[in-house]
């Protein structure tokens, strides 16, 4: 069992940063591969970045590619999510999940553990 808590959302404005985090509990983090997810107000939750259970492969949405980057400290159990050059249209709420595969993978599906999520609101 994983227990995920984010933090680190916010109001910022159009072409900012913000830099999410996700603490993981239990000792077997470093088994999980990590994703962060998002939904918008009336939108369905959808695949923002993936990173690979080691932290050697990472995935990303073409709407978040180039702009924001995973990352993971195993010895940490802490994953990351940084986000630049921000846009209105990344505003919702951001959730943070854990999959049982080594791989970085897109579908949530796939992802046996979520956190509550943290709000991301970006003022245009």
């Amino acid at each position: 069992q994983v227990q995920l808590v984010e933090s680190g959302g916010g109001l910022v404005q159009a072409g900012g940063s913000l830099r999410l985090s996700c603490a993981a509990s239990g000792r077997t983090f470093s088994s999980y591969a990590m994703g962060w997810f998002r939904q918008a107000p009336g939108k369905e939750r959808e695949f923002v970045a993936a990173i690979s259970r080691s932290g050697g492969s990472t995935r990303y949405a073409d709407s978040v590619k180039g702009r924001f980057t995973i990352s993971r400290d195993n010895a940490k159990n802490m994953v990351y999510l940084q986000m630049n050059s921000l846009k209105p249209e990344d505003t919702g709420v951001y959730y943070c999940a854990a999959g049982n595969g080594a791989a970085a993978v897109t579908s949530g599906s796939l992802y046996s553990y979520w956190g509550q999520g943290t709000q991301v609101t970006v003022a245009s």
